[in-house]
């Protein structure tokens, strides 16, 4: 009975760990307090009061999620100004407030599939729009810049800004300085799913998700590698390499192999590594072969810039 309950409110086994659940709860309070205060600034507490709760759902995926696809730039702008313009157009078409605050969410989730920037927080902009008071309707198209984009571009530098302390959670997710090797140079992973594969997948199931094509793959790849071994090999190890012990949070940490003592006993078989990245930022040591393996989950690349 427990199970079936579980099951059809749809509780899933939660794999953040709590420096993360942390990390989203201050991010979110930041990033909110400086949008409403902007608002305030710029219309009235009442009308203020309508346009934050849009950039308070926008905050859970920016903070929470910020690798998702529905938490990207493209999705955070389009998805908020689109639907911010269908808002203003359907309160001044639309005669009737009740028809126009539904054409506004409507329209705008049609608005937001076609233009592939889904952003659910845009429904409760264009629904601002409508039903906002005075103080947003004399507005008129002025409140897609103001409040509405100063606000999106604020909440955006602040998730840049917060997210950029913490190596294993960059906003966007295009600031990452570490990938897989088969993610570098545009190469496609080996996978035998194909971009295409999935793609058909998806339509045929009619989902929409919140992670691309390639996060799927990289999500298949890595449970065909850990379902084949656990850890890398004291073999795998390559000197002029970057490894990483596959970690969460604060304990998160890339090495680069800068010098090796290559020896046929084990115990003198000598790694000289930096930390790149997370733990122990820019500090160098050395251990065994064996030891740096058991330390190392897979390899990632440093991106060159573009």
């Amino acid at each position: 009975m427990k199970f079936k309950l579980k099951k059809f409110l749809g509780v899933e086994r939660s794999s953040t760990s709590h420096s993360e659940k942390i990390i989203a709860t201050i991010g979110g309070a930041v990033g909110i307090s400086i949008t409403y205060l902007i608002s305030y600034l710029t219309l009235d507490a009442q009308s203020a009061a309508l346009i934050v709760p849009s950039m308070g759902a926008s905050a859970v995926l920016l903070f929470a999620v910020p690798h998702g696809a529905l938490s990207q730039p493209w999705s955070l702008f389009m998805g908020h100004l689109i639907s911010a313009f269908i808002g203003v157009s359907c309160y001044m078409l639309v005669p009737d407030i009740i028809l126009a605050a539904g054409l506004a969410v409507g329209l705008s989730i049609g608005a937001m599939h076609v233009l592939n920037c889904i952003h659910p927080p845009g429904g409760a902009t264009a629904l601002a729009a409508v039903i906002g008071g005075p103080a947003i309707h004399e507005l008129g198209f002025m409140y897609i810049l103001s409040p509405i984009y100063i606000n999106v571009l604020v909440i955006f530098i602040v998730a840049v800004i917060f997210n950029s302390g913490f190596a294993w959670r960059r906003y966007p997710v295009c600031m990452m300085r570490f990938i897989k090797p088969d993610e570098s140079n545009d190469t496609k992973l080996h996978s035998p799913l194909k971009d295409q594969h999935i793609e058909h997948a998806i339509k045929d199931m009619n989902l929409i998700i919140d992670v691309t094509t390639q996060d799927l793959q990289r999500l298949f790849l890595l449970s065909m590698e850990y379902s084949e071994t656990d850890r890398l090999q004291s073999k795998d190890i390559i000197l002029g390499h970057y490894y990483t012990n596959g970690k969460h949070g604060s304990s998160w940490s890339v090495r680069h192999v800068i010098d090796e003592a290559p020896n046929h006993n084990p115990e003198n078989d000598l790694i000289i590594y930096r930390c790149s990245e997370g733990t122990h930022y820019g500090r160098s040591n050395s251990c065994t072969r064996e030891e740096f393996a058991k330390w190392a989950a897979r390899e990632v690349i440093k991106k060159t810039p573009e």
